[in-house]
């Protein structure tokens, strides 16, 4: 059985919003996230005019906006006139308990995976209908996996979103399989009766096993872990190149780590 690996992919935004008939206005607080939303992991650094097409709005009330989110230091803009995120964002995502708790629970067992299996590992949380990596440490190999913390990819196309996916509520699974399920390359899966019998293979072994589904060369292995209620709370994941990759030893490496991270859990609730 092949699933899909943890490499980004990010959904193309529509470039223009447009409303129908009895649709509300946008608010102010609205254009100005949607200045935000126009950033993503395969969009870092945009023009004035790119963030205006992206995020549906007018040239001039892009540049009004802009001006006030780098004056407040949402966004920063280079000498060449490009914007990018900027740092007052990540003092406010520090703040997210969610995402801070996990982290700081699971990192040194991260770093441990990483220096044991020399491969990318992730640690991911389910929102909406994306995974969201609130951790990320990347090999020096020939193909390194580009994924970053706060990078968000969908859940059909990812190891650590197909494990969050078998593990979540039935009409949830059925309304992702509904949706657009974007295709990286032949390999990858997007037919909805495979990937349910993927999810259905992941919640009987508890492990995702993912080969070259977005980058070729990789193989990926995902499982999924636990709170101290014992609910799936994230999920994490090991990117090898597939020449010479042992998924049953890096699923039972994964599986100790998920372990400790879920002790570790425990005390600070």
């Amino acid at each position: 059985m092949t699933l899909s690996p943890d490499v980004p992919a990010a959904a193309p935004r529509a470039a223009v919003r447009r409303r129908g008939p009895g649709t509300a206005r946008p608010t102010a607080a609205g254009r100005a996230l949607s200045v935000l939303d126009a950033f993503g992991p395969r969009h870092r650094c945009l023009s004035l005019s790119e963030i205006a097409r992206r995020a549906g709005l007018t040239l001039p009330t892009a540049h009004r906006l802009t001006r006030e989110l780098v004056d407040w230091g949402a966004l920063e803009r280079d000498s060449a006139g490009r914007y990018s995120v900027g740092l007052r964002l990540l003092e406010l995502s520090a703040l997210a308990p969610r995402g801070l708790e996990l982290r700081e629970a699971a990192f040194p067992h991260v770093e441990d995976l990483h220096q044991i299996t020399r491969g990318n590992v992730q640690l991911a949380v389910r929102d909406g209908m994306q995974v969201v990596y609130v951790e990320a440490i990347r090999a020096r190999v020939r193909n390194p996996v580009t994924s970053r913390v706060g990078d968000r990819w969908p859940m059909h196309a990812t190891g650590t979103g197909l494990v969050l996916l078998a593990f979540s509520e039935p009409d949830f699974q059925e309304a992702v399989l509904r949706s657009p399920l974007e295709r990286f390359n032949p390999m990858t899966v997007t037919d909805p009766n495979e990937l349910r019998r993927t999810l259905a293979h992941i919640r009987q072994t508890g492990v995702a096993v993912a080969r070259g589904q977005i980058t070729m060369p990789d193989l990926v292995v995902a499982v999924p872990v636990l709170d101290p209620a014992g609910e799936v709370t994230a999920a994490i994941s090991v990117v090898v190149e597939t020449e010479g990759a042992r998924p049953r030893e890096l699923a039972a490496v994964l599986k100790q780590a998920s372990r400790a991270i879920t002790r570790a859990l425990s005390p600070r609730r």
